[in-house]
């Protein structure tokens, strides 16, 4: 049986492995959310690999992670691409965001404190410099990172998971359905938002958050086309 002396290196080589795997998760992730990595974009497992300094196999674990998250999609025989969100998917989203947020907000008042709220607070903070910036991609990544932060915040672990995929499976929709110039929240949403929660206001903060969530979907062209196409008209002078 091995000796605890010999297990503590292995342990370390583990340990720096899984921190290796979340940063490449995380760069890849934030890439996703900024819109540097665009709906389709093919991920080329040797490409990352040589990017990160690290083994295919090693970049395929993190891309097995993003897939099963729904934000990578992986093709058999043709390999990993950014998710592209149908228009039925966009809507499945809103609908599950629909469900899930107004019970977020519910546990994190019911758990307030003076640091959670500190926390909000901050973050719009980062928020209101990246609009004075116009910072389009910081724009539409703190504001996916809001809504995944009240749900980390409301400390439970699943909802908090759950948030995080939708939240960038919204900014995937917002490149594909919207504007390019689209910052996907209007600014003073999120704040009338943290007021609510401040008071503990929980029937505000749910009626604040269906707005703001009605309002991202209104911004988003999710009807599919019903009129006939007529291909002469589009062609005959191209």
């Amino acid at each position: 049986m091995p000796t605890a002396r010999a297990r503590k290196p292995a342990l370390q080589a583990r340990l720096q492995r899984e921190n290796t795997h979340d940063e490449i998760y995380e760069r890849i992730f934030v890439a996703i959310l900024e819109h540097r990595l665009h709906p389709g974009t093919k991920l080329v497992e040797e490409r990352l690999a040589e990017i990160f300094g690290v083994s295919r196999a090693r970049v395929r674990e993190v891309l097995a992670r993003l897939a099963h998250e729904q934000i990578v999609e992986m093709i058999p025989q043709r390999g990993a691409y950014v998710a592209k969100p149908s228009i039925e998917q966009a809507l499945d989203v809103f609908e599950a965001r629909r469900l899930i947020e107004p019970a977020v907000l519910r546990r994190l008042i019911e758990t307030l404190t003076p640091e959670k709220l500190a926390r909000l607070r901050q973050h719009q903070e980062l928020e209101f410099d990246a609009r004075r910036r116009e910072d389009k991609r910081a724009i539409v990544r703190l504001s996916g990172e809001f809504h995944s932060l009240a749900a980390e915040l409301a400390g439970n672990t699943a909802l908090a998971r759950s948030m995080r995929e939708l939240s960038v499976l919204t900014c995937l929709m917002i490149f594909l359905y919207d504007a390019p110039t689209s910052t996907s929240c209007r600014p003073d949403e999120h704040s009338q938002i943290i007021d609510a929660i401040a008071r503990r206001d929980v029937a505000r903060a749910e009626k604040l958050m269906l707005e703001h969530l009605d309002h991202i979907e209104s911004g988003m062209k999710l009807e599919a086309a019903t009129e006939e196409v007529d291909l002469e008209a589009i062609f005959k002078d191209a």
